[in-house]
């Protein structure tokens, strides 16, 4: 393995493990409320805390979790969504290629934000009704993420779908796939045992970066109050918290510092990665 992806892998998995394992050896209190609302970072928070007196390192830890969760679900959707529907597009060419390139282009066009708000509306009230009428009271406040991983996924799909597609329109004039039609081998076969496998590379390469893309917008719509809300929180969401902490009366700026740094490190390693895995394809290539 590379010594640069292998570092770099090594790193992520270490925060992965720190979001995962970390939070459970906080004191109880720490999750609740208390009276010391917005204290300065300390031995005893080390982040500070927010306006409800809970520590802000566990909050950014239980956030990133969500956070890392939402990117790495959208990114697995448009996985997909994007290798079908390119797969299928720049196999079939012609006419079909043509009208599935045009209907990438419409939602295109279609902006982000009210795509995710029409999925909102129309979705939000009905999952959280149907936990409450089936007694899932603990999932409710889970519809919301659940709607965010969809529309997130089905946004980020465009562009897998187009480079799928010209990576497939380049590989299907190739000897071995006229091979494999003259020993009769079908359509689906061709997909799934010829075409597919010859794509792994683009595709981890894409999905890599398609995590930290989903990362990204998810904390914007957080920040804007239309993703994550209480009791959830995700980095964007602390984000908006710690920016309407900042005053001129009162400036508590490790609510905003501490999960601006910390989705800025998780994103940094992961476009590294992505790098990385990219440098060596090239390489393999020449």
């Amino acid at each position: 393995m590379n010594p640069s992806i292998k570092h770099l892998t090594l790193f992520f998995l270490s925060i992965v493990f720190i979001l995962i394992i970390v939070p459970y050896f906080f004191p109880k209190k720490y999750f609740e409320p208390s009276s010391l609302t917005y204290a300065s970072p300390s031995w005893q928070h080390l982040c500070g805390t927010d306006l409800n007196g809970r520590d802000l390192l566990m909050r950014m830890l239980m956030g990133s979790r969500i956070s890392l969760l939402i990117g790495c679900c959208g990114a697995l959707i448009s996985l997909v969504i994007g290798t079908t529907y390119g797969m299928i597009a720049g196999y079939c060419g012609g006419v079909w290629d043509g009208a599935m390139t045009r209907f990438i282009d419409v939602l295109y066009a279609i902006p982000r934000l009210i795509f995710v708000l029409i999925l909102m509306s129309v979705f939000n009230d009905h999952l959280q009704q149907s936990a409450y009428r089936h007694g899932w009271n603990s999932l409710v406040g889970w519809s919301r993420i659940s709607i965010l991983v969809l529309s997130l996924g089905l946004i980020e799909w465009l562009t897998m779908a187009r480079i799928i597609r010209g990576q497939t329109l380049s590989l299907k004039e190739l000897p071995f796939i006229a091979a494999a039609k003259i020993l009769g081998q079908g359509h689906l076969m061709i997909l799934w045992r010829h075409l597919l496998p010859n794509l792994a590379g683009v595709l981890s390469l894409y999905t890599m970066l398609s995590i930290p893309a989903v990362i990204i917008d998810e904390a914007f719509l957080s920040f804007l109050g239309l993703g994550v809300q209480a009791p959830q929180a995700s980095l964007g969401s602390l984000l908006a918290e710690g920016a309407s902490a900042i005053n001129p009366l009162h400036s508590a700026w490790w609510t905003l510092f501490f999960p601006a740094m910390l989705l800025l490190v998780i994103l940094l390693t992961l476009y590294q990665l992505g790098d990385v895995v990219r440098k060596i394809q090239n390489n393999s290539l020449e």
